[in-house]
């Protein structure tokens, strides 16, 4: 084992605990207020500087060491998500609906314990800002903290974060260069028709009809459209209409979300939908709205510091723990919006592969604890190497 993840082990059983009183108190996105607390008073006391309300409920702490004036940046997500906690163990969610069920419990932790480490080892030149953001589960808050100033007051050089990966064993790592995980989209399209007694439809325009029909035919956009090299996918997962059992409503709505690995793609893709709702809709007497917007960009992680983080990484826990080229990955992560901005990696680190290991988002997850010194240790040895002392 590395000298710094064995440094770190030492206080495994602090982080755990930290980890799991997280875990016990989630709070969803924008509402990370006693999450920021926690986290600010930390890193103040290990004489870290510390800004609050960055993007809302963000923080990011700044630590200094000697002259240089190379900087990087470390993302950690604090948010929870709107799920009922199946879990029945000592450290379950407390707050019904709220459960941290993606892992960012630990994600702060291993930030946390990063920091703690630097703080107080201090073998590096330069400044690191750790950077502990909020609603990262769809509502924006990487794009919030950077429209806040976050890259204009914290200049990074270089920026990296860690996501923990189910069904990847716990003292492996997964680093892929370029496109990694999909761009996001999300999609309403309101269909108005003319509504009728379920007995008589010819007196009316049935928008039930006519959003099936959409929905049938946008099956065909990637299948049709999206060059076959490329990977997408459009799924439609709501169709809401009517109240009653003899009337043919007024409207219809679908609703789905599209994912793609570039952003010319998912312009084509909501392009196509606009042409194909507004199309069949006309063809059947009725008008439509689409609403296409795109919530992230695709994940492309800058291929220098791809293998840079494959290198710390490899540094770790050996080049045969470290897989180089991992399958894409059809979610979407709001780092995007950081790394559009600043260069960097975005790194998988395994949760565990036992037999039915829990996929995230799901009610009976939970972060693996066993992970917790190595990720501080590659955010430790980042630091390190990037403002290594001359």
């Amino acid at each position: 084992m590395h000298e710094t993840v064995e440094r770190i082990a030492r206080r495994h059983a602090e982080l755990s605990a930290w980890r799991r009183d997280l875990h016990a108190h989630p709070e969803l996105g924008f509402e990370e207020t006693r999450t920021a607390a926690l986290v600010a008073e930390r890193l103040a006391s290990w004489g870290i500087e510390v800004h609050r309300g960055v993007g809302r409920t963000g923080v990011v702490g700044v630590l200094r060491n000697g002259a240089s004036p190379r900087t990087i940046g470390l993302r950690a997500d604090m948010d929870a998500l709107p799920i009922l906690e199946a879990n029945t163990f000592a450290h379950r969610s407390t707050r019904a609906g709220r459960m941290h069920a993606c892992g960012h419990d630990g994600h702060t932790t291993m930030l946390l314990g990063a920091a703690q480490h630097l703080a107080a080892t201090r073998h590096f030149d330069g400044t690191v800002h750790f950077i502990f953001q909020p609603a990262e589960e769809g509502l924006g808050g990487a794009k919030a903290m950077i429209d806040d100033g976050l890259f204009r007051r914290f200049p990074c050089e270089t920026i990296f974060g860690m996501h923990n990966r189910p069904k990847l064993a716990v003292g492996r790592f997964a680093v892929r260069a370029g496109p990694m995980m999909a761009g996001g989209a999300f999609f309403d399209i309101d269909v108005t028709g003319v509504g009728s007694h379920g007995a008589r439809p010819e007196s009316g325009v049935d928008p039930v009809m006519v959003a099936v029909h959409i929905a049938a035919t946008l099956q065909t956009i990637v299948s049709r459209n999206v060059p076959p090299v490329e990977t997408a996918v459009l799924s439609i997962t709501q169709i809401h209409a009517g109240d009653a059992y003899n009337v043919i409503p007024q409207t219809a709505r679908l609703s789905g979300t599209v994912r793609a690995f570039s952003s010319g793609v998912m312009d084509l893709i909501g392009r196509h939908l606009a042409r194909v709702a507004e199309g069949v809709a006309q063809a059947m007497g009725a008008s439509v709205a689409v609403d296409f917007r795109v919530n992230f960009p695709p994940t492309v992680n800058d291929p220098q510091q791809a293998e840079f983080a494959a290198a710390v990484c490899t540094e770790l826990v050996g080049a045969g723990q470290v897989l180089r080229d991992p399958p894409l990955i059809m979610a979407s992560e709001d780092f995007s919006f950081m790394l559009n901005e600043v260069p960097g990696c975005y790194v998988n680190i395994g949760n565990g592969d036992v037999e039915g290991a829990c996929e995230v988002h799901n009610p009976s997850y939970d972060f693996n604890d066993a992970a917790l010194p190595l990720g501080a240790a590659f955010f430790v040895r980042a630091v390190e190497r990037k403002l290594a002392v001359a």
